[in-house]
Order: structure tokens, then sequence, then C-alpha cells
């Protein structure tokens, strides 16, 4: 997918079509994604935030919707599926697909590509690149080469005529610890590295990175693709803008991505076994805790209590907390799943009112319907209701 953040934010916001966006959070946090116009002023995904204001001044800066990024997500991978079953999501918004049982009934990999991109545009307004190779690490190169809105062929006999060319970085595994002897044998391009004697690069950079790199820049790459459909665990996590240092304020936190969580949960369909938190503190220490617990849950309600309770079980004195993450692991179809029900039963009321939440979110956006703990300064009192509504 192209942008994928920035835009799934720009298709519900088309005033901001051909405008620099950039989603992340705050000043204090990184860049999750940027409109190629902000690419252009060199912002880039994982850049502190910091930097990449200073390089777009102008720039349009979106809070993470990471429920919006999930629903369009699976929508995608739907598409695909829908031309193979064979298909290995990487991530939210990229995977890789074999396609060569699909060719009889739906014909060659570029009419394939075609489609798969046209159905994409239509159902989704959304645009992606396609690379078409003979093996995975050709195709993800392909289907970088053409992007925004592209579409790459390499046919098997044109892999080394494609690759050779190339600067020796681009090869999985070529960092820039790995590239500085690369640098001493004179090794700059994909060529260079294949025509350098397998036991001169071993000596190199050692004997298992010699053999893959080598392998790589011939144009051998055996690995299959493998399809996977369950997704092992859902988190969310928050750099805030000042450093946490009352329960309160990491309460509320918790309970907003604990609303994410859910909503995810919710949108899949499934209940979760296995809660846990991660905190991270101002001098960047990480702590997780994680909890088992005896009942299947989905409710926002359900995954807060757990998660304040496992921060709470820190017994932290005085803290100075600059991320919080809320995840979910262990899932189960909520069908398949029977729930005992107790005399002071309350999930049923929490059920409906998360319900009502997802579907206002889904129809007019993450800040439609919400807790009124999340609602901060000028939105409480007079346009509370407008939130309520």
């Amino acid at each position: 997918m192209d942008a994928f953040y920035a835009s799934v934010e720009i298709r519900r916001r088309p005033e901001l079509r051909g405008k620099p966006v950039i989603v992340g959070g705050s000043t204090r946090g990184v860049v999750a994604a940027a409109s190629y116009e902000a690419r252009r002023f060199g912002v880039r995904s994982a850049m502190p935030m910091g930097q990449a204001l200073r390089l777009c001044r102008h720039a349009v800066v979106l809070p993470p919707d990471r429920a919006a990024y999930g629903q369009a997500s699976a929508q995608v991978m739907a598409i695909l599926r829908e031309v193979t079953p064979l298909v290995e999501p990487l991530s939210l918004d990229e995977a890789f697909l074999d396609v060569s049982g699909a060719q009889r009934l739906l014909g060659r990999p570029l009419v394939i590509a075609q489609t798969i991109r046209a159905r994409v545009s239509e159902s989704l307004g959304l645009t992606c690149s396609v690379g078409v190779a003979s093996t995975k690490f050709v195709a993800k190169l392909a289907s970088a080469r053409c992007k925004p809105d592209g579409l790459l062929v390499v046919p098997a006999a044109d892999t080394l005529p494609f690759l050779h060319p190339l600067p020796v970085t681009v090869l999985w595994g070529v960092g820039e610890r790995t590239a500085q002897p690369l640098r001493r044998l004179g090794v700059r391009t994909v060529g260079d590295l294949a025509g350098i004697p397998l036991d001169t690069l071993r000596r190199a950079v050692g004997a298992a990175v010699a053999d893959h790199l080598h392998a790589l820049a011939s144009g051998r790459d055996p690995r299959e693709v493998e399809a996977q459909d369950v997704e092992k665990s859902i988190s969310a996590d928050h750099t805030t803008a000042v450093d946490l240092t009352s329960e309160d304020d990491v309460a509320r936190e918790l309970l907003r991505l604990s609303v994410e969580v859910g909503q995810r949960l919710r949108e899949r369909a499934w209940v979760a076994r296995t809660i846990g938190i991660k905190i991270r503190f101002a001098d960047f220490r990480t702590v997780t805790r994680v909890r088992t617990v005896a009942d299947w849950v989905d409710s926002t309600a359900a995954l807060h209590e757990i998660a304040l309770d496992l921060y709470r079980g820190l017994d932290l004195d005085r803290p100075r907390i600059r991320l919080v993450g809320v995840k979910a692991e262990q899932f189960r179809d909520v069908a398949d799943t029977p729930r005992q029900l107790t005399l002071d039963e309350v999930d049923p009321v929490a059920t409906g009112v998360d319900g009502v939440a997802d579907a206002a979110q889904a129809r007019y956006g993450a800040a439609a319907l919400r807790p009124a703990t999340l609602i901060q300064g000028p939105e409480r009192g007079s346009n509370a209701h407008r939130h309520a509504g």
C-alpha cells in the first residue's frame, strides 16, 4: 500500500489531498507515516516528529487512528485472499502472494497484478504498488521501485539484469555494519557482490551472511510464501507529550489504549485470554507485564480493569512515564466461546455500550463517541454533548 496510514487519513479528509500529511504522535514521538508530498521534504517513517516538523514546517499532523488502519488492512487482505489463499502479510500494509495456482483462472501474473490494483482502488479508494517476480526478494524490490501507484514485472530471465545495477544496500541484511567491509572489497552494487569469490566474501562478513548475500545477489531466494490468517497479538501504545507521574494519568492512557485494542478485537469477532501492558520510563527503561485470565474478554471495561491492575502491581514510586502500551493475545472466535453467567454479570451492558461506540466510530471517526474520561480541556462541559451524541 502507498503511504498507507496517510492515505487512509486523506481518504476521509479529501481536502488534504496534495498537501504534506504526517501521521504521528506528539513532538516526542515518531512519524508513523508520511504522504509523498511530505516525503519530498525528507520526512520518513520512524523519524522523530521534531525533526520531521523542522524539515516540513507546514505539514498537517494527524494522530494515528490504528482502528481505522486495521479495518482498512482487513479489507485489503480480503481482496488479496479473493485472488489466492496463499497470502503472507508482512504488516498491515504489505503482503506476499503466491499466484502460481491462480493463473489458469485469472490470467498471467501481470493481469492478476492489474486486477488487484483495480479492485483496491475501486473498492477502497486507496492505491497500491505491485512488484511481480519469480522470488519474494525481487518482488519486494520491484514493488518499492515502482512506488507510488505503480506496477513492475521482472520476468525470471531478467532477474540478474534488474538486480545487478542496484546498490548493494538493497540486499536484505546489508546495513551500515555489513556495508563497511563490503566497501573495503570495492563492492558498491549487487553485481559487484555477485562477482566476489565466495571464500573472499566469507572472510569479510562471515560464512552465514556471505552465503545469504551471495544467493540473493545471484537471484536465488528459495523461500516460499507462507500463508498466515491469524494475528498473534493486537497491541496499541502511545508516547505521551509530557511525562506521566500520577496514576490517574496513566489510568486514562490505559483506558484510551484499551478502547482501541477492544475495538480491534470486536471487529474480528475475537475474544482474548492474555492481556499485557508496556511501560517506558523517561530514561527509556521499559517493563512489560502480562496476565492470562480465567475468562475470555473483549470488552473495553474488562481490558482496562486488567491493564490497570497490572500497572498497580508494579508498585511504582513517583514514576516518570513517557510511553504506555496495552496488548491482547491468545485469541478465540467469540462464537466458539461459551460464557459463564453470574448473578453480578455486567458483561451484556458493557458489550452493548461497546457495540454502540464501535458503530459510531466506524461511521463518524474515532472521536465520535468515547469515554468521558478521555475528553479533556474545552471539550468538557458545553461541547461534551456533541461527542456523546
